[in-house]
């Protein structure tokens, strides 16, 4: 049986798609999936979209989030 050490080794030499896969697998192992927590940000989503589209909130362009953020770092 290999060590800890020895197991990380062979796990980062494996292919990109395959490690993706199993560090899903890990997270998901220490998260258990809850369908019920899951339904309720489905919720969350659904009133967000349906108030941009109404109008009621409008959205921020990335490009202009992402400058204000840069800014804040520089000082």
């Amino acid at each position: 049986m290999l060590n800890t050490k020895e197991l990380i080794s062979e796990m980062v030499s494996l292919p990109v798609d395959i490690r993706a896969m199993l560090a899903s697998r890990l997270l998901e192992s220490l998260n258990h999936p809850d369908p019920s927590i899951d339904a309720e940000w489905a919720k969350v989503a659904e009133q967000r979209v349906s108030k941009i589209k109404s109008g009621e909130v409008k959205t921020i362009p990335g490009d202009q989030v992402f400058r204000k953020i840069q800014n804040k770092m520089k000082k």
